[in-house]
């Protein structure tokens, strides 16, 4: 397992109207982004080619990601929401980079 691009712990993490973890994990590594509980069993990941983050301007410290179709509200923290969103688009320029250099 390779470092992660990404990595912000204490982040609760909740699907329409029922928190999943208080103190989760959001990860970017491997041209996957995880979302893990506060023990380390994964809630769900998807690769970056199939992940969206919304961080609208009136929801601070927070952000909407779409892993694969399902929703989940992270309470980040301002900090962690501009690095998240900054890793997020570094993270997949680099794997359409990388994959458009493997499909020649």
């Amino acid at each position: 397992m390779t470092e992660p691009e990404f990595d912000a712990g204490g982040v609760r993490i909740e699907r329409w109207l029922r928190s999943l973890t208080r103190g989760g994990r959001v990860l970017i590594r491997d041209g996957r982004l995880e979302l893990l509980t506060s023990y380390g069993r994964e809630i769900d990941s998807a690769p970056l080619e199939q992940v969206r983050i919304s961080g609208r301007y009136g929801m601070r410290g927070r952000a909407v990601a779409t892993l694969g179709g399902t929703r989940y509200l992270l309470r980040l923290g301002l900090a962690h929401r501009a690095g998240l969103l900054a890793a997020l688009r570094t993270a997949q320029a680099k794997s359409a980079a990388e994959r458009g250099v493997l499909g020649r």
